[in-house]
């Protein structure tokens, strides 16, 4: 049996494990925190986190969650949600919890790979496997700047975290709070303590569009935005089909959708009232990431209960206090930093980082999950989305394909100039807010699409142009593993068959 290692238990990790061992590989997963979850592992979960997605865009395929969850289920909800993923498909004793990789190396002959891990933060042991999956995800290593003062600032009393360093909302009582940035986990974290801080701003060195979740407080963004309409809004790489037309004799049609849209958001969220309009175009929303707007957040500007300093960052830390590049200083006894991510895999030896990424630290993958040249070592997760969820999926069956030698590659040179190609384009596109050449917004769909021809498993035709129209359900994915099952000779129903746990509970097929 071919034995796959899997690191990282957030949702690609998860479904990584999950569909592997349904076309018969074993597998082994590592995670370093002591729940499954990744990102919504309770050891990270700030105040107010919550899914950007609504739960049928957010699920797996073959595993809806909860009825009673909310449109827009909450960090606990989520993190229960793969929990019982875990044991519906029968996971639980494949997951080694509170185990830190910490080592990953080659073997000489490319026939595997050997890991070395620390359970529990004790004694290390190295395990050898013959593929590796690195599934630890581009949101788990948190970066936080350097600020001048830092030390005085703690040695007086403050408090620097990132946001997912930030799990408990008490600690933000009766103190001045400073929270950087103005992505979604910043204006989350504000918007939760706000009532119980001595004062909360927020300092935005740079304000982006805010997306509500119902426009004009009628329409599920999903039906704009989560739809190959919504997505062919955009300009992709390569232009094919009907996109060649909207983006060339009616590139006129996108602009003027996404200009609609624009000003209904900017009306809704009082943007030009607040003083806090982005002054740019909605399209930009396409260079780095769509962040949704937190509820309440506005409406607490507005009364005076949160401060927006634009413009601004700290240029220095005192006792008690912040200096911004405006030469105002403010109160502050707890910072509390929306400051991104690092995108690192520091298991990996120098010279593997080598063959892994460009000379800037690009991720420099086939298909962002291929890295060239480099034997037995496959990357899934590394492309943040819209439906991370459905990307992990659709690359897992990629990966079975891939392992077993079905996926027609092409040469290691054309695959090295499509990856650079895409990084640069990527670039272009973004202004170099790609998050290393892992963050795909807003084309996820395209991504899977050219996963799923890959191995020759394509949606059916009336799915897909559906979907130019309705919002992806993630349920619509779902026959896609059991066709490819079935192409392998593997009973499908056989594998899904319910797995006992918790006595005589079992979950239905």
């Amino acid at each position: 049996m071919t034995i796959v290692g899997i690191i990282g238990a957030g949702l690609a990790g998860l479904s990584t494990a999950k569909t592997l061992k349904m076309f018969g590989f074993g597998v082994v997963v590592w995670e370093r925190e002591a729940d499954v979850g990744g990102v919504w592992s309770a050891s990270r979960r700030y105040p107010g986190l919550s899914t950007q997605n609504p739960r049928d865009t957010y699920a797996f395929s073959d595993f809806p969650m909860p009825r009673d969850y909310p449109e827009w289920p909450t960090g606990a909800q989520m993190q229960s949600y793969l929990e019982s993923y875990v044991d519906r498909f029968g996971l639980r004793g494949d997951i080694r919890l509170d185990t830190e990789v910490v080592a990953a190396v080659p073997f000489a002959d490319g026939t595997g790979w050997a890991v070395t891990t620390r359970p529990g933060g004790t004694t290390e042991r190295t395990d050898s496997v013959d593929w590796l999956i690195v599934c630890n995800g581009i949101f788990s290593i948190p970066s936080i700047p350097d600020f001048v003062g830092a030390d005085a600032f703690r040695a007086a009393g403050g408090t620097i975290c990132h946001t997912s360093q930030f799990t408990d909302p008490a600690a933000a009582r009766d103190r001045h709070a400073l929270v950087i940035g103005y992505g979604k986990s910043s204006c989350d974290v504000a918007d939760a303590i706000s009532d119980i801080a001595a004062s909360t701003t927020v300092v935005a060195r740079n304000l982006i569009w805010k997306v509500p979740k119902k426009l004009a407080n009628v329409l599920n963004y999903k039906h704009l935005l989560l739809t190959r309409l919504g997505e062919a809004l955009f300009p992709y790489r390569t232009l094919r089909g009907f996109e060649k037309f909207f983006h060339g004799p009616a590139k006129a049609m996108p602009r003027s959708m996404l200009g609609s849209v624009e000003s209904v958001i900017a009306k809704q969220l009082r943007l030009r009232e607040l003083g806090l309009h982005p002054d740019k175009p909605l399209a930009t929303i396409a260079r780095s990431t769509v962040s949704l707007a937190t509820d309440g957040f506005y409406d607490k500007v507005a009364a005076g209960r949160l401060t927006v300093k634009k413009g601004a960052w700290i240029v220095a830390l005192g006792e008690g206090t912040a200096t911004l590049s405006t030469g105002e200083t403010v109160p502050a006894g707890l910072v509390i930093c929306g400051t991104g991510w690092h995108q690192q895999v520091p298991f990996l030896a120098a010279a593997t980082r080598a063959q892994v990424t460009d000379a800037r630290g690009n991720f420099r993958l086939y298909r962002s999950m291929l890295p060239i040249g480099l034997p037995r070592i496959a990357f899934n997760g590394y492309n943040s989305s819209f439906f991370s969820q459905l990307n992990a999926e659709i690359g897992a069956l990629w990966l079975v394909e891939h392992i077993a030698g079905r996926v027609p590659l092409p040469a290691p040179a054309a695959m090295a100039a499509d990856s650079d190609a895409r990084l640069a384009w990527m670039e272009a596109r973004t202004e170099g807010k790609h998050a290393k050449g892992t963050n795909i917004i807003p084309f996820s769909v395209h991504h899977m699409d050219e996963l799923l021809a890959d191995i020759g498993l394509p949606l059916p035709l009336g799915t897909r142009l559906k979907h130019w129209l309705v919002a992806i359900d993630a349920r619509d994915y779902a026959p896609l593993q059991r066709r490819l099952l079935r192409r392998r000779g593997i009973d499908a129903k056989a594998a899904y068959a319910p797995v006992p746990v918790k006595g005589d509970v079992q979950w239905a097929s």
